[in-house]
């Protein structure tokens, strides 16, 4: 919501909070936070029962998408920036080839990547996260849910997404993109093709993985090549098409 009279607004799946009735805490953190000794007998089985749905919810949802990309960066990239641009117009060219877009669904990166792929005609779809200062999806999804819990939604992601597309951003981005990173090392995953846009930004981090980690026998050459780095559009889709060449798109 923008302009400066906006009302905050919460969505906890299907609930909808305004303004004071906003709680000081998200779900996740009550989740997470130590509570007295014999607080998460009395609370803990219930959230197990809210985990479940959320689940359910997600997977009902996407269980018919099809082949679809998930494109990641930072919610604070600004509108009109290369890379909101270069977003916009990844997605677009995925759409064309015949995949849906996901993104996390909120501003930035998210947002230019929704734009793209509904611009297109696509299916652009957004995994939202309840958050303290969370405004909700952006404008540009057309087929959307809410999480509670942010390991819920990190499983709908690598569950409905056959590749990943990784701008610039932060500790957000990092964490999906490791995470990936991590299940295809070991074997959870496979044919999963991990894309990096932006050589510039992503230079210290790769050099930071070879001549440390690698060097210090932490991982090995062969996990070097679990991702590309593309700054091109194009390549981008040749890189994604290639490793699935022979896979439905249906």
């Amino acid at each position: 919501m923008g302009g400066s009279n906006a009302r905050r607004v919460r969505r906890q799946g299907p609930v909808t909070l305004r303004d004071k009735q906003i709680p000081a805490t998200t779900t996740d953190q009550r989740l997470l936070d130590r509570r007295g000794q014999s607080d998460w007998v009395h609370t803990d089985p219930w959230r197990v029962m809210r985990i479940q749905a959320e689940f359910v919810e997600g997977f009902g949802l996407l269980a018919e998408l099809g082949m679809a990309v998930s494109i990641f960066g930072s919610a604070r990239t600004k509108r009109g920036t290369a890379e909101y641009k270069l977003a916009d117009e990844i997605a677009g060219g995925l759409v064309k080839a015949g995949y849906a877009v996901i993104t996390g669904g909120g501003p930035g990166i998210m947002e230019a990547a929704n734009k793209g792929a509904a611009e297109a005609g696509g299916v652009s779809v957004g995994l939202g996260i309840e958050l303290p200062m969370e405004s909700g999806l952006n404008d540009y999804v057309n087929v959307g849910v809410e999480f509670r819990y942010f390991f819920v939604r990190k499983t709908v992601f690598v569950k409905y997404s056959q590749a990943f597309v990784v701008l610039p951003g932060g500790f957000g981005t990092m964490d999906e993109l490791f995470e990936a990173l991590t299940l295809l090392a070991t074997g959870k995953m496979t044919k999963f093709p991990i894309v990096l846009v932006g050589s510039a930004y992503w230079n210290g981090l790769l050099g930071w993985l070879k001549e440390t980690m690698l060097a210090e026998g932490n991982i090995g050459p062969e996990e070097l090549e679990l991702f590309q780095v593309a700054d091109d559009p194009a390549e981008i889709l040749k890189i994604i098409k290639t490793a699935h060449a022979g896979m439905s798109l249906k």
